[in-house]
């Protein structure tokens, strides 16, 4: 994650030696890559006409140890028609803000890229309401429970309705009290976070570690996406960044396993997202660049907002094929990572219309990696399932539910529970068929991601279902789902085309082409019960019909 910003300081140096170098014909100035533009996420593409996506009253959150700056309670923060995020209530930990206390430069400049209205550095969502909590711990205090109660505090606004929440920060392990702290899932504050997504149904999006021993508390959640950095090239934002840790540590740098990735393998980044060189706005109205995954996660939760201020619309005039499910976070999870880009369209439409390439730091791409080979493993290890497209999750969300018990249209998703047959062995394992409807394209590409929630429950000692300070939490496992491609009139998964079966992660992730013409069905299986026999799940595809 970026350090705190130096704003004024480095923004007023850099533009003097700019304009110095421009004046005397040393080079001629180049235009920055909009981070929200086409060469980003494509999110401009939503705010204009025929969608018309802003983010209108849909709630959004953010945590960090600071907070931004909010016009008429802090002083130098400009009113709204001046630009400034305009926000719908800020906090310290779990009460209100304090006047001209805990205004941090970092969080005023994250939420800036989730909704600001500036006319040089619009948000991805500028009409969306951000709830934001400044942590700010106390010395000597339960740090992590600190962090636990701003992060309740903001997921319980809006009416308990508040759809995603974005972290930009994190905890060190060398704060953590447990004794020789690794990244196991068992941190309070990574037990809260995934607690709070299956309890308040909130989407967590967490800022990627960027190592050091930098501040990787909760980048090994199960339940929320953790965010890559990446860097444009010739106008387009299709490389991982050099600062952007990636999922595997191996040879010479296999120390690193459990400070600055997960002990067990499992994932640690979900989802690429524009992280170098994006535009932020400070709290004087001033638009400055600055680097990092702090400023890559707060692109994905304004994309949420798009998506469900879209779908509250599609709600709103009873479309077919749309219910509350659309609400779920698990279901936000599936879609923004089963259209994320990965390789570009040559034109025939076999790549699904990919716009670009994502390199990786080894010179590779995702049919060059690990994870295109190997079933186990459901994601690239740098880039995860590709890099942000919102257009791309709209037109993933966009044609709504369908479900396993009728033949299901070429791009949709479904949220669905599955049940474990009692005493079941993986022979016997539980599944639902997706049967694509009509037949895919001769070497086309599917898409497909499925997700699921790790259990963990809160050890509430006074029962009011509310985290308090000395509480903690208990984690109850992972249910193991698979996913798989396969021949419609296929019973048997040993033939399956492609398989994700990892033993570890709440998601799998399948990228691959069909061999010939014909029809094609995903199977999920619930192949191992942990905690309750039946399991709640999201899926999303993406296929391409023959013409």
């Amino acid at each position: 994650m970026a350090d705190r910003i130096r704003i004024r300081r480095i923004f007023t140096r850099f533009t003097l030696g700019m304009t110095l170098a421009i004046a005397l014909g040393w080079f001629a100035p180049i235009q920055a890559t909009s981070s929200t533009g086409e060469g980003g996420i494509q999110a401009q593409r939503l705010h204009e006409a025929p969608y018309n996506l802003q983010g209108r009253k849909i709630a959004i959150g953010q945590v960090e140890i600071g907070r931004p700056g909010q016009f008429g309670i802090d002083k130098g923060v400009p009113p709204d028609d001046d630009r400034a995020p305009d926000l719908a209530g800020v906090f310290l930990r779990d009460r209100p803000a304090v006047p001209e206390s805990h205004v941090d430069a970092h969080a005023h400049g994250v939420a800036s890229v989730m909704v600001s209205n500036h006319k040089q550095r619009r948000g991805v969502a500028p009409e969306a309401r951000l709830y934001s909590s400044a942590t700010s711990p106390d010395r000597g205090g339960n740090r992590q429970g600190q962090h636990c109660l701003a992060t309740q505090q903001v997921a319980e606004q809006n009416s308990n309705d508040v759809r995603a929440v974005n972290f930009s920060f994190g905890e060190p392990l060398w704060l953590d009290p447990r004794s020789e702290a690794v990244l196991d899932g068992n941190a309070l504050l990574t037990l809260c976070v995934d607690w709070s997504a299956r309890h308040h149904n909130t989407l967590y999006v967490i800022a990627g570690n960027q190592g050091q021993g930098g501040i990787p508390i909760p980048t090994d959640n199960y339940n929320g996406i953790n965010v890559g950095s990446s860097q444009a090239h010739s106008g387009i934002y299709d490389q991982v960044d050099v600062s952007s840790l990636g999922n595997v540590f191996d040879g010479v740098f296999d120390r690193y396993v459990g400070l600055e990735t997960n002990i067990d393998g499992r994932l640690l980044v979900s989802v690429l997202a524009p992280g170098r060189d994006v535009d932020l706005l400070s709290q004087d109205g001033e638009v400055f660049p600055s680097t990092g995954t702090s400023f890559a996660s707060p692109h994905v939760v304004g994309t949420v907002a798009l998506l469900q201020e879209y779908g509250d619309r599609q709600l709103q005039d009873n479309a077919p094929h749309w219910s509350l499910d659309a609400r779920q976070h698990q279901v936000m999870k599936a879609v923004i990572l089963n259209s994320a880009d990965k390789v570009r369209d040559v034109g025939d439409g076999r790549l699904q219309g990919m716009t670009r390439t994502i390199d990786d730091k080894q010179g590779g791409n995702w049919l060059t990696s690990e994870a295109y080979r190997n079933p186990r493993v459901p994601v690239h290890r740098d880039m995860g399932t590709g890099h942000l497209n919102a257009y791309r999750a709209y037109e993933q969300f966009s044609p709504g539910q369908w479900p396993a018990s009728e033949p299901v249209p070429a791009i949709g998703w479904d949220f669905a529970r599955i049940g474990a047959n009692p005493g079941q062995t993986t022979a016997q394992a539980a599944i639902e068929d997706y049967i694509i409807d009509s037949p895919l394209m001769a070497n086309s590409y599917v898409s497909a991601t499925l997700t699921w929630d790790r259990q963990v429950d809160l050890n509430d000692q006074n029962g009011d279902g509310r985290y308090d300070i000395d509480e903690g939490f208990r984690d109850r496992g992972l249910n193991d789902l698979n996913l798989y491609l396969m021949a419609a009139d296929s019973d048997d998964i040993n033939q399956a085309i492609a398989a994700s079966t990892s033993d570890v992660d709440s998601l799998e992730h399948l990228f691959a082409a069909v061999p010939r013409q014909g029809r094609y069905k995903l199977r999920v299986v619930y192949n191992r019960q942990v905690n309750e026999p039946n399991q709640d799940y999201a899926i999303a595809w993406w296929t391409v019909p023959d013409a």
